[in-house]
C-alpha cells in the first residue's frame, strides 16, 4: 500500500485526484508509527546537550511530512466531502490527538526544549527562534506536562473526544444545510428575485433532475430569498429552516440536532481549563492571546456596544418606519434583509445587484492583484496544468523581482457538499529545511459565490468582492512572511485575536475610489463604474453599520461569556438570550437556534475568540489611517507595512509589531470613525 499511496511520496503540490479514502488511514498510521520512533531517537541524542538543528528543526521535519499528508484530506473533507472521505477523516481524529497530547506530555522532549532556551547558545538564536522557545514551553504547559499522570491521562482523552465532536457538530451542520430544499413549480413565487439568482435556482432544479426552480440553504440561495422576495411567507420558511439548522426546532427539528455534542463540547472544555489550573474556557483561552485578561474582552466589548447600540437603535427605528409605510407594521427578523435592502435603493438608489454587473469575477482578480502589486512590489500570474479537486479551481504564483515567493489555490464558488462560509488555510507553510533549501508557501483560499450562470461570467456582489479581499489578507500573511522557522512562518504562533489584522485592513481597498478603479468594469462592455454610481456606493458604506455592529457583539459577548460562566446552570440559549437583551435591538423568534450553527466556535478556532473580529479590526483600522494620511498607492507606506506585520509572521508579540509600524499604539477612534459610529463621523 506504501508504494501506492500518494500522501506517502514527495510531492511539490498535492496530487488531488489520486488521494482516495483509502490512502487516509494507512498513510497516517505510518507517517506517527515513524514520527514516534524518530522523536525517540533524536531524544537519545538531544536530551543532554540540545541544538536547534537537533531538536527543533528536526521535529519542524517531522511535523512538515505529517502536514504534507494531513492537510490536503482535511481541507478535500471540507471543500469534497463524502461519506467515505469523512469516515476515514474521522477514524485518524483520535489518532492524531492522541499523537498531539503525547508530545505535549513527553518530558524528556520538554526538558529537552528547556534546556535549550536555557543554553549558551540561545542567546545567539535570533528573535524568531527565541519567540518558537517561548511559545514552545507555553505550549508544554497548557498541555498539561506538570500534571500528575492520572490528569494527563485525562488531559488526553478530553482532546480526544473535543476532536471527535467539533468534527460531528461541522459534518451535522453540513448535512443540515443539505437536508432541506424547497422546489417552486411557480415563477411567480419567485417575485422580486434577480435574474442570475433565479437561473441559479433552475440550475440547481435541473442538477437534482427536477422542474422549475430549486431553493436550496447555501448561502447565495438563502441571501437572494431573504434579500429580494417579495413573497413574505418564503422568507419566513426559509428563514426558520436556515436559523434552526441542525437544532430541536424547525422543518427538521431533531435531525442532526447539534444541541447534545454544544452541551458536552463546553462541559469538556471546561474540564480541561479547570485541569490547567484556570478558572474558565476564556481564562486558557487568553492564555496564548493578545488580550491580557477576560475583563479587558468583556469591557472592550461592552465598551463597543454602549458607544454602538444608540446608532443600532436609530438604524432599527428607521427601517420599522419605512417598512410601516410600505404597509408592514411588525417588522420580523425575516423582513430585515428585505427591507434594509428597498430603503439601501430608495436612500441611495443603488442596490448590491445592481453593483454585481460592474464585478466579474476576473476583473476583481485582475484588480486585487494589481493593488497588491502596488503596494507590496509583487506579481502574480496565473498557472495552468495543475492537479486540483474541481474544475472551477484556479493556482497562481507569487513573484518579486522575478523570483518564487509562493502559490496559492482559489475555490471561489458554493457547491453541494463543500462547507458554507470563507477561510483560508496554510497548504505549506514557509521554512529552512534541514537540507538547507528553502520551502516556499501554498496556501489554500475557499470562498462560497454564485457560480457562473447561463454562459455569463461570476459577477459578485460588493459585499462578495469584500468577503474575497478579506481571505486574500489572510493569504498573504501566509505567503509574504519572511521568517524561515515554521513555528513562527506566516500565521504560525500569531497571537489568534490579531490574526485577523491584515485580512480586515485588505477590506479597506474595496472602499477606496482609486481601489474601485482597479476592481470594477461592467461585465459587457468593460466601461468603468460610473462616479454617479461610486458616489451612492461611499454614500451607503456605512448604511446600517450600527446594526450590523451590535450583531458582531453579540456574536462576540455570547461566545465569551459562554465560555466564561459555563457550569452556572445556564444553557447556551440562556446566554444568548441574556446578551440579547443587554445588546440587540431586535429580537429574533423563541424558535432561532443560531448557536447550533455557529461552526466558529463549535468546529473552529475560535472558541472563547470570536472576539478576536472586533479586537483586530481596531488594529486594521488604525493602521489603515496611516495610509489616508500619507496615501492609500503609497508604495513606502505598503513595504512598511509588509515589513512590519506580513513579512514577520509570529516572530514576535502582534503589539510590537503594530507599534513598529504605527509609532504608536491602536486607538479605538479610527474604526468608529471608520464605521460613522462616532459623534464626529455622525
Amino acid at each position: 500500500m506504501t508504494a501506492n499511496n500518494p500522501l506517502l511520496q514527495d510531492f511539490d503540490l498535492p496530487p488531488y485526484s489520486q488521494i482516495k479514502p483509502q490512502h487516509v488511514e494507512p498513510a497516517v498510521d505510518q507517517i506517527l508509527k515513524d514520527s514516534r520512533a524518530a522523536i525517540a531517537k533524536l531524544l537519545e541524542h538531544q536530551q543532554a546537550n540540545p541544538s536547534w538543528d537537533g531538536l527543533v528543526l528536526a521535529l519542524d521535519e517531522l511535523g512538515a511530512r505529517l502536514g504534507r499528508a494531513w492537510s490536503p484530506v482535511s481541507h478535500l473533507n471540507a471543500v469534497c466531502n463524502s461519506a467515505e472521505l469523512r469516515a476515514a477523516y474521522e477514524a485518524c481524529l483520535p489518532k492524531l490527538s492522541e499523537y498531539w497530547t503525547e508530545m505535549g506530555q513527553n518530558k524528556p522532549l520538554f526538558d529537552a526544549y528547556d534546556a535549550l532556551a536555557k543554553s549558551p547558545a540561545a542567546a545567539s538564536f535570533d528573535v524568531a527562534q527565541q519567540t518558537i522557545l517561548e511559545h514552545a514551553l507555553r505550549d508544554f504547559r497548557l498541555s498539561g506536562i506538570d500534571l500528575p499522570a492520572e490528569q494527563q491521562k485525562r488531559y488526553g482523552e478530553i482532546q480526544m473526544r473535543l476532536s471527535e465532536l467539533t468534527s460531528k457538530f461541522s459534518n451535522q451542520l453540513l448535512d443540515a444545510t443539505q437536508a432541506w430544499t424547497k422546489q417552486v413549480t411557480d415563477e411567480a413565487a419567485l417575485n422580486g428575485l434577480t435574474d442570475s439568482a433565479k437561473a441559479q435556482m433552475k440550475q440547481a432544479a435541473e442538477t437534482k433532475g427536477l422542474d422549475g426552480w430549486l431553493i436550496t440553504l447555501e448561502f447565495p440561495s438563502y441571501y437572494a430569498v431573504m434579500t429580494y422576495a417579495d413573497d413574505r411567507a418564503l422568507r419566513e420558511e426559509l428563514y426558520a429552516a436556515y436559523c434552526t439548522r441542525a437544532s430541536d426546532q424547525g422543518p427538521n427539528a431533531g435531525q442532526n440536532d447539534n444541541g447534545p455534542l454544544m452541551a458536552e463540547i463546553l462541559d469538556l472544555r471546561q474540564e480541561l481549563a479547570r485541569l490547567l489550573g484556570f478558572a474558565n474556557y476564556s481564562e486558557l483561552s487568553l492564555a496564548s492571546k493578545m488580550a491580557e485578561n477576560t475583563d479587558q474582552v468583556l469591557s472592550f466589548l461592552r465598551d463597543l456596544a454602549v458607544r454602538s447600540k444608540p446608532f443600532a437603535e436609530q438604524d432599527l427605528a428607521e427601517l420599522k418606519a419605512f417598512a410601516a409605510e410600505q404597509g408592514l407594521n411588525d417588522l420580523q427578523s425575516w423582513d430585515v434583509g428585505y427591507y434594509s435592502e428597498r430603503l439601501r435603493q430608495q436612500r441611495y438608489s443603488i442596490s448590491q445587484e445592481e453593483v454585481r454587473a460592474w464585478f466579474p469575477v476576473d476583473k476583481v482578480l485582475s484588480g486585487l492583484f494589481a493593488i497588491v502589486q502596488k503596494l507590496y512590489g509583487i506579481e502574480i500570474r496565473e498557472l495552468k496544468g495543475f492537479d486540483t479537486w474541481h474544475p472551477d479551481v484556479r493556482l497562481f504564483e507569487i513573484q518579486e523581482n522575478g523570483q518564487h515567493v509562493g502559490r496559492f489555490f482559489f475555490d471561489l464558488y458554493a457547491r453541494a457538499n463543500k462547507r458554507g462560509g470563507a477561510w483560508m488555510d496554510g497548504a505549506r507553510d514557509k521554512r529552512r529545511s534541514a537540507d538547507g533549501s528553502l520551502i516556499s508557501p501554498v496556501a489554500n483560499l475557499v470562498c462560497n459565490f454564485t457560480p457562473p450562470v447561463g454562459g455569463k461570467p461570476a459577477l459578485l456582489t460588493h459585499d462578495e468582492v469584500t468577503t474575497l479581499f478579506h481571505e486574500f489578507g489572510h493569504g498573504l500573511h501566509h505567503l509574504l512572511t519572511r521568517v524561515e522557522h515554521a513555528g513562527a512562518s506566516g500565521i504560525n504562533g500569531v497571537a489568534w485575536d490579531a490574526v485577523e489584522l491584515p485580512s480586515q485592513f485588505m477590506e479597506n481597498w474595496c472602499w477606496e475610489p482609486d481601489g474601485l478603479a482597479l476592481i470594477s468594469g461592467h461585465h459587457e462592455t468593460g466601461e468603468a463604474l460610473p462616479q454617479a454610481m461610486l458616489d451612492k456606493m461611499l454614500a451607503a458604506k456605512n448604511f446600517q453599520s450600527g446594526l450590523m455592529m451590535v450583531r458582531q457583539l453579540e456574536f462576540s459577548l455570547f461566545d465569551f461569556e459562554l465560555h466564561a460562566t459555563h457550569g452556572d446552570g445556564r444553557s447556551a440559549l440562556d446566554v444568548i438570550e441574556a446578551i440579547r437583551s443587554e445588546v440587540s435591538v431586535l429580537r429574533p423568534p423563541a424558535y432561532n437556534r443560531f448557536a447550533n450553527g455557529f461552526a466558529h466556535i463549535f468546529a473552529g478556532g475560535y472558541a472563547a475568540g470570536y472576539y478576536s473580529y472586533k479586537w483586530a479590526e481596531v488594529l486594521s483600522a488604525d493602521a489603515f489611517s496611516k495610509f489616508e494620511e500619507e496615501g492609500v498607492f503609497n508604495a513606502d507606506t505598503g513595504r512598511a507595512f509588509r515589513e512590519a506585520i506580513l513579512a514577520r509572521g509570529g516572530s514576535q508579540a502582534p503589539m510590537v509589531l503594530f507599534v513598529d509600524f504605527r509609532g504608536r499604539e491602536p486607538s479605538i477612534d479610527a474604526l468608529l470613525r471608520h464605521l460613522g459610529l462616532s459623534q464626529e463621523a455622525a
